[in-house]
């Protein structure tokens, strides 16, 4: 297992930018798929971004071309970088990871990190 220590967030201009950075500590990072996730005041917590512990990444439409993840296997780091920020991107941030393998789901949180989006 692994557990995940987040920074970064904070109170930004639409159309600025932020980075996110999430600390893993534990277990073999590189065992493990990566992802942010968001949750804004009543909705739900929606998948942001994913990378497999490989490097393989994926993202939700509404942030394509906006939002960049990346992890780094030799620091166990994973970062959400976010340009051209929406007032619409305004939520709690979470950090989350999973044994990479079929059948685990996203069993390791971070603690949240807020981002907010004035406009």
């Amino acid at each position: 297992q692994v557990q995940l220590v987040q920074s970064g967030g904070g109170l930004v201009q639409a159309g600025g930018s932020l980075r996110l950075s999430c600390a893993a500590s534990g277990d073999t990072f590189s065992n493990y798929g990566m992802a942010w996730f968001r949750q804004a005041p009543g909705k739900d917590r929606d998948l942001v971004a994913g990378i497999t512990g490989i490097g393989e990444r994926s993202y939700a439409d509404s942030v394509k071309g906006r939002f960049t993840i990346a992890r780094d296997n030799t620091k166990n780091m994973v970062y959400l970088q976010m340009n051209s920020l929406k007032p619409e991107d305004t939520a709690v941030y979470y950090c989350a990871g999973r044994y990479d393998r079929p059948g685990y789901g996203w069993a390791y949180w971070g603690q949240g990190t807020q981002v907010t989006v004035s406009s």
